[in-house]
């Protein structure tokens, strides 16, 4: 069984779409709803947790629609390709109602990319356990992560060179603009690329000419029960998930507010300390799964929580800029790869072939629910005891999920036999 990397990373097409708009939202819409409309932080949490709101119940939705659906490029091309070009569409609203100060149309139109966003982000991500058996999920998320954080920098990138640092009120319509045709122009790549039935066919015939994967039979049910002790798992797995989001989101929703009214950084200034991150995940991820393939994915999540959780905790003792939170930075991006390229597949290796995109809606429903409450919740500290609070606050949600995570006994996969030591970097180009 070979890993196909040129395939995999044209399959995370679709995810480095989905992050380039995340980490413009994450860093911009905070930045808007405060300078122009002069937001407080508590509201500006509400707003933000919308499309968590959204996702909680739109996510496992299409997840479920798309493990129903069969078209002739597949079943989670269509709701990919369709979803991007309308939220592209719609979020170039978002700068207009900036420059014309209107807050209606802007939280409209942030309505509409929302609701957008959250009809193709379960296909998408349900793609990649889709297309790829499941003993190389680890490896294959690792590289899907590795495109999201490609995703995330070239964002970061154009807002440190299009946002200027002496300027009170930037245009921020050519960022918009530019991150609406990237997002346009990865998915047309995975379309012309990724033959989605096709590929997901040569998947089912590896799936069941290999004795140590369990493949999901025709019979079966779709709404088959899992075992309890594998349900436990899950339950306790998904709360590990929530929590570890309830403090990561708390630090990348609000850092570029922290970076400005805490920390004294200039224009977009922050955006370095997040490009280190991000890179740092990008470096480390295939390594990261590569080692989970061969010390278990629990192990390294776990691994990725007690660096994430010491991070955030050193992070809370800085109160102005020093270059050292790079150093800082650049762990939190190595600590967030060790559990988000892990963490899905754990998930998804419960599910059966059949609900993959059900397991996805899972996934989202806990990681979602938890951005739900963190960006109020934090918002309300930031706001009334102040901007102090934001990592001690993260370090304590990830200490949860050191908790809860003690309790999942299932998730890793089994580990592939190996006949020579060459074989472990056998790939194909």
């Amino acid at each position: 069984m070979k890993f196909n990397t040129k395939k995999t990373f044209l399959i995370g097409l679709a995810f480095m779409s989905i992050c380039s708009f995340w980490q413009l939202y994450d860093n911009i819409i905070p930045l808007i709803l405060k300078d122009t409309f002069k937001v407080g932080d508590t509201f500006a949490g509400l707003i933000l947790a919308l499309d968590n709101v959204l996702a909680l119940f739109m996510l496992p939705l299409f997840g479920m629609i798309s493990d129903r659906t069969n078209t002739r490029i597949g079943k989670r091309t269509p709701f990919i390709l369709v979803g991007t070009f309308v939220s592209a569409t719609f979020m170039l609203l978002l700068p207009i109602a900036d420059n014309i100060k209107s807050l209606p149309l802007f939280i409209v139109s942030l309505l509409l990319v929302l609701i957008s966003m959250s009809t193709y982000r379960s296909p998408a991500v349900a793609l990649m356990p889709d297309l790829t058996p499941k003993p190389l999920r680890s490896k294959a998320n690792a590289v899907i992560n590795l495109m999201g954080g490609v995703g995330g920098i070239i964002t970061l990138v154009l807002i440190s060179f299009l946002v200027p640092k002496n300027v009170i009120k930037p245009n921020y319509f050519i960022l918009f603009a530019l991150v609406a045709i990237i997002m346009i122009l990865s998915v047309i790549i995975l379309k012309i690329t990724i033959p989605e039935k096709k590929l997901a066919f040569e998947r089912s015939i590896i799936d069941k000419e290999d004795d140590n994967i369990e493949v999901k039979k025709p019979t079966d049910n779709i709404n088959d029960q899992l075992p309890v002790e594998i349900r436990r798992s899950l339950i306790f797995l998904l709360f590990s998930v929530s929590f570890w989001f309830m403090g990561y989101n708390a630090v990348v929703s609000a850092f570029s507010k922290y970076a400005k009214y805490y920390l004294g950084m200039k224009g977009g200034g922050f955006a370095s300390s997040l490009i280190i991150a991000n890179a740092a995940g990008i470096i480390f991820a295939i390594p990261i799964g590569i080692i989970a393939t061969k010390v278990g994915r629990k192990k390294t999540v776990m691994t990725g929580i007690i660096m994430l959780g010491t991070c955030f905790l050193i992070a809370s003792f800085f109160k102005t800029y020093t270059p050292i939170m790079n150093i800082l930075f650049a762990l939190v991006g190595i600590s967030w790869a060790s559990i988000n390229v892990n963490s899905y597949p754990m998930v998804v290796e419960m599910s059966k072939n059949s609900n993959v995109g059900k397991f996805t809606g899972f996934y989202y429903t806990f990681s979602m629910s938890a951005q739900i409450i963190t960006p109020i919740l934090s918002g309300f500290l930031l706001e009334n005891m102040g901007y102090w609070t934001l990592f001690p606050y993260a370090a304590l949600f990830v200490g949860f999920a050191f908790i809860t995570m003690q309790f999942v006994k299932h998730g890793d996969s089994k580990p592939m036999p190996i006949k020579s030591k060459l074989e472990a970097y056998d790939v194909v180009d």
